[in-house]
């Protein structure tokens, strides 16, 4: 492992790299101050910009929810129905820009330098990438998704696929094994290559400029080859300021998601009331757990509740699997992926269809969601995953956990989908998603088909718990990083500030709209910051090609 530089933590490159020479000094800009007991040392003006308007955006939507609860009914729908075009094209741009980087020379380039070695074993590396990149996003739509799609009840179909079921909720046989190949397609098309290329785009610009270049491990850095010195002025200021409004908004509905998720397995298994009242609770206690992981660092914290949830995921897979059927299971996974490849084209045409539902409803909503999530993903990828070569790491970051999470989608969906055939009339998942929309609840109600539906509806709960506490960690410590010009040892205090204020934000949605303004605010984050995605591949292009010629 590479010696720690005077450059806050970051190592220097280890043999032959394309060092950019500036006279920028991380920190150079901060303002290193205490405030009673606690030091402070942030970036002027991206932490007080950002600060303040987090701030006053919980108060806004406390003091006033109905007033919000409006705004974002309207915004949601708005967003989606105009830039849907956008989101789709952006989308595909990243997914041929990262296989262009595998199949081409640039591949062989090496995140920290030419001699550099990984700081983390496969398994640890796989284990925080799944935990802090989908955690909540798996449990919380690996049933939904594909049952609804299957489903289909309100015109959501995708390229119009016929529907199973009659208007009085019978069973058209004929239609079920087209329904279910394009439900396990379609849910396919949200997890497998498009959202991890976004995650891919972003950790590996922050990678690259960091590590291999020497620049403060910050969304501005990427820029250095567009920008030149201009980027420690007021344009990488903006740049830091929108990616950490995009990283919080997200955070804050997937924690939002997490809690109205645990709430109703809380309901469903126990009895306990399912309501704003119960979510505030758990975010707030959830949010403390996560305080106590934030203290114990990056190694003590993070890396250890990622390994431990990515056993019981494992567990509470691979027990759906077996319950489930594992024979015809496995069968609808390799039948899915074909179908995923077969269709991945279709779904991702922005232009000449008709089914708005699917396209702007779900297509458009998750695109802005990864790529809300993708500053804090990205960085978080970028922290552990020093020492790969960018073939390596554009493949282990874009195809392998594509392929996991399909898999998780066929098992859970699939399960699902059986569920809804085998018992037409009795089955609670086909009760809870297509005949009354009730989200939160599909992952337990397909538990309750299964034997032990008790026990593993309680890991179920737990795992989202953890995964909350995992994305809640690990959302502070990449802010918090952004927020202090780079530096990646910054006063502890800073990364409490925003581990709170990321659960008061989502109080704050959850109180003024629910799961429409927690979905509208990751929306209106998201746009403006596809397009500094954009540009950061031309960047990466540019730093990578300098790199080859080092």
């Amino acid at each position: 492992m590479a010696d720690v530089s005077s450059n806050q933590g970051i190592p220097d490159p280890e043999g032959a790299s394309d060092i950019i020479e500036t006279d920028y000094t991380i920190g150079q800009d901060n303002i290193e101050t205490n405030v009673g007991p606690f030091p402070l040392d942030i970036h002027n003006p991206v932490f007080v910009i950002s600060g303040l308007s987090v701030v006053l955006f919980v108060i806004y939507a406390l003091v006033a929810p109905d007033q919000a609860a409006s705004f974002f009914g309207w915004l949601r729908p708005f967003l989606t129905s105009t830039f849907d075009w956008f989101f789709l094209s952006a989308a595909n741009v990243f997914v041929i820009f990262c296989l262009l980087l595998i199949v081409t020379p640039l591949g062989s380039v090496r995140l920290g330098g030419a001699e550099a070695t990984p700081d983390y074993t496969y398994v640890g590396w796989f284990a925080m990438l799944f935990a802090a990149g989908m955690g909540i996003g798996l449990m919380f739509f690996g049933v939904l998704e594909p049952a609804y799609y299957f489903g289909t009840p309100w015109g959501d179909e995708p390229l119009g696929v016929v529907r199973p079921f009659t208007e009085e909720g019978a069973l058209i046989q004929e239609n079920v094994a087209e329904a279910r190949r394009m439900a396990l397609a379609a849910t396919s098309y949200h997890w497998a290559l498009h959202p991890w290329a976004i995650y891919a785009v972003v950790a590996l610009a922050l990678a690259l400029f960091s590590y291999n270049k020497g620049l403060p491990l910050s969304i501005r850095s990427a820029f250095y080859p567009i920008l030149g010195e201009r980027v420690w002025g007021w344009w990488g200021h903006a740049i830091d300021t929108l990616a950490v409004f995009a990283t919080l908004f997200g955070l804050a509905t997937s924690l939002g998601l997490g809690a109205q998720q645990a709430n109703a397995g809380l309901e469903f298994v126990y009895g306990v009331p399912n309501n704003i009242t119960v979510q505030v609770i758990l975010i707030c206690g959830i949010t403390a757990v996560a305080l106590v992981s934030v203290l114990r660092g990056l190694d003590g914290g993070v890396k250890v509740l990622s390994e431990i949830n990515m056993v019981i995921a494992g567990v509470l897979l691979l027990f759906v699997l077996f319950a489930a059927g594992a024979t015809s299971i496995l069968t609808e996974f390799v039948s899915g992926v074909g179908a995923y490849f077969r269709e991945v084209i279709p779904l991702s045409m922005p232009f000449g269809r008709e089914d708005d539902g699917y396209r702007e409803g779900w297509t458009a909503f998750y695109w802005a969601w990864w790529i809300s999530w993708s500053p804090f993903v990205g960085m978080f990828i970028a922290r552990v995953s020093r020492g790969r070569s960018v073939r390596e790491f554009i493949t282990c970051v874009l195809i392998i956990p594509s392929l996991v999470c399909v898999f998780w989608m066929a098992v859970f969906g699939g399960a699902a989908i059986n569920d809804m055939i085998a018992n037409v009339d009795a089955s609670a998942v086909k009760a809870n998603v297509i005949d009354s929309y009730k989200p939160e609840l599909s992952l337990f109600a397909m538990l309750d088909g299964l034997p032990l539906s008790a026990i593993t509806s309680t890991i179920g709960i737990v795992l989202v718990i953890v995964f909350f506490v995992t994305s809640s960690d690990s959302g502070s410590l990449v802010i918090d990083t952004i927020t202090a010009g780079g530096k990646v040892d910054a006063p502890v205090p800073q990364r409490v500030f925003w581990c709170t204020f990321e659960g008061l934000v989502a109080i704050a949605l959850l109180m003024g709209g629910g799961l429409t303004s927690l979905q509208a605010m990751v929306i209106s984050t998201g746009l403006p910051f596809t397009i500094i995605l954009l540009l950061m591949c031309w960047a990466i292009w540019k730093g990578l090609v300098a790199e080859r010629n080092a």
